[in-house]
């Protein structure tokens, strides 16, 4: 999403885009990645006490750098969740010890020598290194969102229901869109 969308605060009828996270074969045609998506909210109510919060939004266009396409696709309420990735252990450990060689090519800097620095040179700083430090990526598998109910009206129309809160989309989570003939849910 590239603005964030809240049920009751965005009004019906808010032009909404988005980009493509993964290249998509659709209709025959690879819709590459970072394709934006546009459409509208078609429903946006907060939740009350007497009635759950609802949302809609139909993406009907997409563009991309060779080409556009008329798309019909709503939200469902599953999203790939981030989650953080340590990376791998740049530091010696016990079975790689600085005497041994970088691919034949000379030794390892020696530690406590002047040519040696930890990876990257974070120790001047104080701060820890970088492969201590997590970085976000998305999810392989999907996630449904936590208390929310999907209706597919007659029409197809797609409306997600959130009885216990107000349903938030924000911009840096990738939400999956989906035709109305499409299962809503990934298959297991």
């Amino acid at each position: 999403m590239q603005q964030k969308v809240v049920a009751g605060k965005t009004p019906a009828g808010t032009q909404i885009k988005a980009n493509v996270v993964i290249a998509t074969l659709m209709n025959g045609k690879v819709i590459p990645r970072n394709a934006v998506l546009s459409g509208e909210v078609i429903e946006s109510q907060a939740r009350s006490s007497s009635n759950p919060s609802r949302l809609s939004i139909l993406m009907d266009s997409i563009q991309w750098k060779n080409g556009s396409a008329a798309i019909h696709v709503y939200l469902t309420p599953w999203y790939y969740p981030i989650v953080f990735d340590a990376g791998p252990d740049l530091r010696y450990g016990p079975e790689q010890t600085p005497q041994r060689t970088w691919n034949g090519m000379g030794q390892y800097p020696v530690p406590n020598s002047p040519a040696y620095r930890p990876f990257p040179a974070a120790a001047d700083s104080g701060s820890q290194p970088s492969s201590d430090t997590p970085s976000s990526v998305i999810a392989k598998q999907p996630s449904s969102m936590k208390d929310v109910e999907c209706h597919r009206d007659p029409s197809g129309r797609i409306t997600l229901i959130g009885s216990h809160s107000n349903l938030k989309l924000d911009n840096l989570t990738t939400y999956i869109f989906a035709s109305s003939d499409l299962l809503l849910g990934p298959a297991k």
